[in-house]
């Protein structure tokens, strides 16, 4: 199903003249109404008559995290105040939060872009969602509540926590869908196997999860646990919260919305346009955004993009799964590493469970990699020469992926803290040298 077959299946060409038409809007929006954007072009010596099409949006400065929090709180608004109807704010453990205003018209956009997600998937009007992301400041609850709505479906506001009751609803009211972080899925996944209540019962069909980067092996746990089909949605509080991309039912890309967020894919490092299909940092321009808008805004999400018309009949550019963030690389003794490259070998061994974390420290001037993985109940033993196995073949298994070896330190069943929200996976002593 399509909701909006007009925007999610334009010929590219049309598309490309939309994006030109809107992205000259914003730029002159943000020019006459931002200070901070107007500095930033007048530096680089752009004014709105230099964008006369979507290809001139390379002559544009880039935005990042560090912006927003030196405008603080209200910096980048570029309509008066009395015309934001809501604030969100990110998560953020340190410094000041990253907050962003929307108009009504804002919102809208919102609530269309989450709608085209959830159609997506398969959700209808006649559908009952379970919203365990956050409420509150961060955009992950309220933004899946009004895609809900928009497209009719009937919410169940649950947040995040208080699990027993989670499942204990979920059940009752006949949840047809879940929206949260996969984290937090795996967490409910166990939590129902172990409650009386047999997973039959269930009336789930399917998950949308998003917040944070997860693998397919990690779709495929949470599709057996939960018997569902479970769908990427994307978003950054940035830009809008979750439904700035979401999957079809074809899993193969996430399809963003580009008629309202504008990707590009630059090298991190130099911040050149990368080719076609090549892996880089996702930037992001939202060309229909009044309240806050974004230029150029530097994600620091690693993916790539694929332009060739889906299957599903839709012509919006396909966004590959997340690599990592180059700002989460960790750099072990000269090798890249990323948390999800540690998370795709565990989640293919079926000797152990979906919960991890790296420990990296220094000792006499060397890094130090340790990774702590949690066994299955069925495969724990206290035989050390069946233990032994076990480490020496996912040792050898993550070194073939990341390049380097890591320590391996196998875990006692359900050692390893769970998350009911975003998880926590990587801890760095270094930097606290």
């Amino acid at each position: 199903m399509i909701w909006n077959d007009t925007m999610e299946c334009m010929p590219r060409k049309e598309m490309r003249k939309l994006q030109s038409i809107r992205l000259k809007n914003v730029v002159e929006h943000v020019y006459h109404n931002t200070p901070f954007y107007r500095k930033k072009m007048q530096e680089s010596g752009i004014t709105p008559d230099d964008i006369q099409s979507i290809d001139d949006i390379v002559k544009l400065p880039f935005t990042v995290k560090q912006d927003l929090r030196d405008n603080y709180p209200f910096g980048l608004l570029a309509v008066p105040m009395s015309e934001i109807v809501r604030l969100h704010a990110s998560s953020g453990t340190t410094g000041k939060p990253i907050v962003v205003g929307y108009t009504r018209k804002d919102l809208s956009v919102w609530n269309e872009a989450v709608a085209r997600c959830l159609i997506a998937y398969g959700v209808t009007k006649n559908d009952i969602v379970q919203v365990s992301y956050g409420y509150g400041l961060f955009t992950g609850g309220l933004g899946a509540h009004g895609g809900v709505e928009t497209i009719g479906g009937t919410v169940i506001p649950m947040s995040s926590g208080n699990t027993q009751k989670q499942i204990q609803l979920m059940h009752d009211f006949g949840a047809n869908g879940l929206a949260c972080t996969p984290s937090y899925a795996l967490f409910l996944a166990e939590a129902i196997h172990e409650s009386d209540i047999p997973i039959e019962e269930f009336k789930l069909k399917v998950g949308a999860f998003g917040a944070e980067p997860w693998t397919d092996n990690m779709r495929k746990e949470l599709e057996e646990k939960l018997r569902i089909k479970a769908y990427d949605i994307y978003g950054l509080t940035e830009i809008c919260g979750p439904g700035v991309g979401g999957e079809c039912e074809y899993q193969d890309g996430t399809h963003l919305w580009e008629d309202h967020f504008f990707p590009e894919i630059v090298d991190p490092e130099t911040l050149e346009p990368v080719a076609p299909g090549q892996f880089g940092e996702l930037v992001f321009t939202t060309l229909t955004k009044s309240g806050m808008p974004m230029i150029r805004y530097r994600t620091r999400d690693l993916t790539c993009l694929n332009y060739e018309k889906c299957r599903c009949g839709r012509t919006a550019v396909r966004m590959n799964r997340i690599l990592g963030r180059s700002d989460d690389m960790l750099i072990i003794r000269g090798v890249n590493v990323f948390p999800s490259q540690v998370e795709s070998v565990i989640l293919e061994l079926e000797e152990f469970e979906p919960h991890y974390m790296i420990i990296v420290d220094r000792v006499n001037n060397t890094d130090t990699f340790q990774v702590q993985v949690e066994l299955r109940p069925e495969y724990y033993s206290d035989e050390m020469t069946r233990m032994i196995a076990i480490k020496k073949k996912v040792t050898a298994r993550l070194q073939s992926v990341i390049g380097i070896q890591p320590d391996v330190k196998i875990v006692e069943p359900r050692s390893i803290e769970r998350s009911q929200g975003k998880a926590k996976h990587v801890i760095d002593n270094r930097k606290l040298i």
